[in-house]
């Protein structure tokens, strides 16, 4: 199961950094999201519990300036992604400390389009001339990514 389907993803890798991407990327793909959503999501336990709530409320997620522009970015784009396979994803992940509210589930759509746009535009940056992202473009772009988030 995935986030989003292949055509969806290939047209926003397209559109977002003009890369082209096929079925091998969208695993990858989905294994960072999912890795991504649920490391804001554990920060964001760790900021209301320190805050003494007992829900996690958008305020508490660590969305960097970066990523705040990125989320921006993706809400200009004609590209819309659904909750429910968001929703399913998280479901397998390890279980969180804390419930997240209503507020922050509604942004989960903008949030992983705004990991995702940031993921493409990432690969640009390693390498401007990029078209077809390889192993070893998807290993540094998620180490980056790892040592940011």
């Amino acid at each position: 199961m995935s986030i989003m389907g292949i055509s969806h993803f290939e047209r926003f890798f397209r559109e977002a950094a003009s890369l082209d991407v096929d079925k091998s990327d969208l695993k990858r793909m989905s294994d960072f999201l999912n890795q991504k959503l649920h490391d804001l999501l554990l920060m964001g336990v760790v900021t209301a519990k320190a805050n003494g709530r007992d829900i996690i409320q958008v305020y508490d997620l660590p969305i960097t300036k970066g990523l705040q522009e990125s989320i921006h970015q993706f809400k200009k784009m004609d590209l819309v992604l659904e909750l429910k396979p968001i929703l399913e994803q998280l479901a397998t992940l390890p279980t969180l400390e804390l419930d997240y509210s209503d507020e922050v589930e509604a942004k989960l759509p903008e949030i992983v389009g705004g990991l995702t746009l940031a993921l493409a535009k990432t690969f640009k940056v390693l390498d401007p001339a990029l078209k077809n992202p390889q192993t070893e473009h998807w290993e540094k772009a998620i180490e980056i990514f790892d040592q940011l988030l």
